[in-house]
């Protein structure tokens, strides 16, 4: 009996000192048991931090474009003599999400949610509203800053988007179908995801992929981490009905920030360039060259003069890390990259020989040195390649004279759209026949480039960039 209550005494210690949270519950099925265990609280995420320090610093940005259509006749009068469409403007209003980087008013958002904006306003989470103003756009990456006239915001501190890990927990902040600081959860799916690029435009994109649900509206808002700090800005989802189905993507932090800090300091972005083409490693590299892992990039060519060239890289080299970061693929190498600017220094790590070689690089704006020539007697341009226009380009485009642009590569000219083929007719409303008559006048240009032409189908375009 002594033993019975003693053992009775100890179970009840027990169970009361145990927390209900933790407690086990044995559950009867169909004769047999099975238990199942409740976790402390410790044990789940808390996101209430997070969300709470965060969504104070996350805007709704409502935008206004104007768009020129065309009126059909209206009239029998109009149309029998001849009176065309009529051209009519249209405003179109459209939403996205911003986050606020400063306390006096700097917030980025999505290039695609401000692209062709007459008018920007932003309201806070305290239902404030300010009108904003365009401070600077980077399509390469679709990052924009805009800025309102405040002083004291809430702002969410940026976090480190390389340190992220598979399957950590992130929240997504934002404004989807203007339901406005709607907060959701995922983990990161995916780092260093690419999209395809149908319109030839250059992009840099190595996007953190997750499974918080995105929907429109959420363009421009908040990835956090658990601690609350700034790892990314949701840009996009994949989608056949235009709604989230599982996959959204956002621009790491890290490539945020620089663009941002170039845009607010300089009004364009300070892009570095590596000047190489690289291929993903496939079995046959891995296995002709005896490699240990898939990881990296293998280099197909180096450009002449370029970054590389004169850091000693080589065609056939594998690209294992930028600056000590590991690059797995093409989209990471593009990150890394971006996170420099001209004339900065860098450490790049190779695999040549079955061994690792490590270079020091110094980061040039373009592949090459704008006039210089190369071998077959190109002119390099911002990143293009020059040649004066044969005869028969000429002919087919019923032109007496012009410049070609036989090459596009990462620079001004990739930026402003232009492909090859495009043949320049002036520069500046002045004429030019030869690449020197182009690069005579640029190097007389104080602040902007205005270039007149035809595209390769004879269809007259026209584009600028500003100098340094």
């Amino acid at each position: 009996m002594l033993s019975a209550l003693v053992g009775g005494l100890t179970a009840f210690a027990v169970v009361k000192n145990t927390d209900s949270s933790e407690k086990m519950t044995v559950i009867s099925s169909d004769g047999g048991q099975y238990r199942t265990v409740n976790l402390s609280l410790s044990d789940y995420p808390d996101f209430t931090y997070a969300a709470e320090s965060a969504v104070d610093a996350v805007v709704y940005v409502k935008v206004v474009a104007k768009d020129v259509v065309s009126r059909a006749p209206s009239s029998i009068f109009d149309f029998f003599f001849g009176y065309g469409p009529t051209p009519q403007e249209r405003e179109k209003v459209g939403s996205g999400s911003g986050v606020i980087i400063r306390p006096d008013g700097y917030i980025v958002t999505n290039n695609h949610v401000v692209e062709g904006a007459t008018e920007i306003q932003v309201t806070l989470n305290n239902n404030k509203t300010f009108d904003a103003r365009l401070i600077g756009t980077d399509p390469a990456t679709d990052v924009a800053i805009i800025k309102i006239e405040a002083e004291g915001l809430p702002v969410i501190p940026f976090g480190d988007s390389d340190k992220l890990r598979l399957g950590e927990w992130v929240l997504a902040i934002g404004s989807p179908y203007d339901l406005r600081s709607t907060i959701t959860a995922g983990i990161v799916s995916a780092k260093g995801r690419s999209m395809p690029n149908y319109d030839g435009e250059f992009k840099i994109e190595s996007f953190i992929q997750t499974d918080a649900a995105v929907n429109p509206g959420n363009s421009g808002g908040a990835l956090v981490d658990k601690k609350g700090n700034l790892v990314g800005v949701n840009t996009a989802i994949i989608s056949q009905t235009g709604s989230y189905t599982g996959y959204s993507f956002a621009i790491p932090s890290n490539m945020v920030k620089k663009v941002a800090e170039d845009l607010i300091d300089f009004g364009s972005v300070k892009r570095a360039v590596l000047g190489i083409t690289m291929q993903p490693i496939n079995e046959k590299i891995y296995k002709e060259l005896k490699l240990s892992s898939f990881d990296g990039v293998y280099i197909t060519e180096v450009l002449d003069g370029s970054a590389a060239d004169q850091a000693g890289v080589k065609k056939g080299d594998i690209l294992i890390a930028v600056d000590s970061v590991k690059v797995k693929n093409a989209a990471a190498v593009q990150e890394a990259v971006n996170n420099f600017r001209p004339g900065d220094e860098a450490k790049l790590t190779v695999i040549r020989d079955g061994k690792e070689k490590v270079l020091d690089v110094k980061f040039k704006s373009t592949m090459v040195d704008n006039g210089s020539v190369d071998e077959d007697g190109a002119v390099a341009f911002y990143g293009a390649k020059l040649k004066e226009a044969d005869k028969d380009k000429l002919a087919s485009l019923n032109l007496d004279r012009g410049v070609e642009i036989v090459s596009v590569g990462p620079g001004k000219i990739m930026d402003a759209g232009v492909s090859e083929g495009f043949v320049i007719l002036y520069v500046n409303d002045q004429p030019v026949s030869k690449p020197q008559d182009v690069m005579n006048i640029v190097k007389k240009s104080k602040r902007a480039v205005f270039i007149e032409g035809v595209t390769s189908y004879g269809r007259p375009s026209y584009f600028g960039f500003g100098v340094e």
